[in-house]
């Protein structure tokens, strides 16, 4: 364990301080200012000898939360990356996107604020990596066989580093220009730079992993050529299709759905030309939907030079405090302040957007917003407490329905689930053999996390399928669930 008294001694919950608004409004680097070792030593202190650590039934990862906090409150930075890489392919991308159901069900947590786990997973990563700590873990031998990855991000990556470690010839296929898939176009670059997303794939490389960008699978190559080009294939495409709001003016020119927005911002940043590029500079700004998409919308419009960005959520403010139905070591749904809410706007719930209304050249100018009321376990607007809200853009951001499924369902025959995925069994197989899926093109829209799991546990069923045999870690089913839910 780390600190024996270290819960006793350092009650207070550190973060390391963000960098003033003023300052960071000026660029897309990320928010956080660089940590301070005696506070990082002093917060992975804190870490209980709990006997039971809930906090790994929290991560779906497992990760040995425990073990990496002793290890840096030690000092011990080298063995503190092992461990965790041990259960994680990617801390630096967790470590910076996560929610952290880890510290929801930190058992310090049940009378004190958690421990700060987050923050010292991406401590032990970006320390590893300046000291040269991470580097390729090339396989022993190949086993002659080959497996197709078709998605890059998180859940793809991650299985396509475990296949490549197993002995395999991976080759992960993404239509997008570069690889990444949602870590690289749709997270801006103020919560995560591309820079982590670079490392990465030249550890990956030099392992051996193969990439193809700018393949789209089911159009550039079709499904059935790539289950014969290959001894497996897996799926990993994502949960990419948009939750719309079909009211009134929806067709109206300056509303777009989130990703369309937060893609090209990434794209501009990478240094690209993004022509007739959607920009908020001098706008009105109005963000339908209160997760974290919205978020990311709040702080690009900040970035673009919004003239006000207004942020719309369809139900109640959440609580300050855990509340009394979502008890340890459920992940409570509370209020937070994110570093984009932070920046400045509107935050307005029980808001239900009921029309957009347009100006004489068929642009939208305002929003017609009505109070939300419960009616039947509905939420619906209640009649007579509609008003405007002044609107030059609107970001649609409500979240996503379910992965693309128009070509591989014809082309492979693979049935859908009641939720809309690609139907799967418990290890990961559709009904065609040899092909799996992984992440939420298979469990819906959830948590980076998962996405990692899950790639983690498929490469498994993977090998187990090529080799009729595996050692590689499966830390979750199809099935399991969050302690929150």
């Amino acid at each position: 364990m780390a600190d024996p008294k270290g819960f006793l001694t350092t009650q207070e919950r550190e973060l390391p301080a963000r960098r003033p608004v003023a300052l960071r409004l000026m660029d897309w680097k990320e928010v956080y200012e660089q940590g301070d070792a005696t506070q990082l030593r002093r917060q992975a202190g804190r870490c209980m000898d709990c006997g039971v650590p809930f906090c790994h039934q929290g991560c779906p990862l497992g990760n040995l939360i425990p073990e990496w906090n002793d290890l840096m409150w030690r000092g011990e930075g080298r063995q503190a990356i092992e461990r965790l890489h041990a259960t994680n392919n990617f801390p630096e991308f967790t470590g910076r996107l996560c929610p952290a159901p880890c510290e929801s069900s930190c058992v310090l947590g049940i009378n004190q604020p958690p421990v700060t786990i987050k923050q010292v997973e991406v401590s032990i990563i970006d320390q590893a990596f300046s000291n040269g700590w991470v580097t390729p873990q090339p396989p022993e031998r190949l086993t002659g066989k080959t497996v197709a990855v078709v998605g890059s991000g998180p859940a793809g990556l991650a299985a396509a580093q475990q296949l490549t470690r197993a002995g395999h010839t991976v080759a992960v296929y993404e239509r997008d220009d570069r690889i990444g898939g949602l870590l690289r176009y749709g997270i801006p670059d103020f919560k995560m730079e591309k820079r982590q997303i670079e490392m990465r794939l030249q550890q990956m490389q030099a392992e051996g992993t193969r990439f193809r960008a700018g393949v789209e699978i089911g159009r550039d190559l079709s499904w059935d050529e790539l289950r014969r080009r290959f001894d497996a294939v897996v799926v990993a495409t994502g949960s990419t299709v948009p939750r719309e709001l079909s009211i009134p003016g929806r067709d109206l020119l300056g509303v777009h759905v989130a990703m369309d927005y937060l893609v090209q911002q990434n794209k501009v940043v990478a240094g690209d030309v993004v022509p007739e590029q959607i920009e908020a500079e001098g706008k009105h700004v109005v963000v339908i939907g209160g997760g974290d998409t919205g978020a990311d919308c709040i702080g690009t419009a900040h970035r673009q030079g919004a003239l006000s960005v207004t942020n719309l959520a369809i139900g109640k403010q959440p609580p300050l405090e855990r509340p009394d139905a979502q008890p340890w070591p459920m992940m409570p749904t509370v209020f937070e302040v994110s570093s984009a809410h932070e920046e400045g706007g509107e935050r307005m719930f029980l808001a239900s957007t009921v029309e957009f209304l347009a100006n004489e050249a068929g642009e939208v100018r305002a929003l017609r917003v009505a109070e939300t009321e419960f009616v039947d376990g509905r939420r619906v607007p209640k009649s007579g407490t509609e008003r405007e809200i002044p609107a030059d853009l609107v970001l649609i951001a409500m979240g996503f329905t379910g992965p693309e499924t128009d070509t591989i369902v014809p082309q492979l025959g693979v049935p859908l689930d009641e939720r809309a995925n690609v139907a799967r069994g418990q290890d990961y197989q559709t009904s065609e053999p040899g092909v799996f899926v992984a992440g939420d093109a298979g469990r819906g829209q959830s948590l980076i996390v998962w996405a990692i799991a899950e790639g983690r546990a498929a490469a498994a069923e993977v090998d187990r399928f090529l080799q009729g045999d595996t050692l590689l870690p499966a830390p979750v089913r199809p099935t399991d669930r969050p302690i929150a839910v």
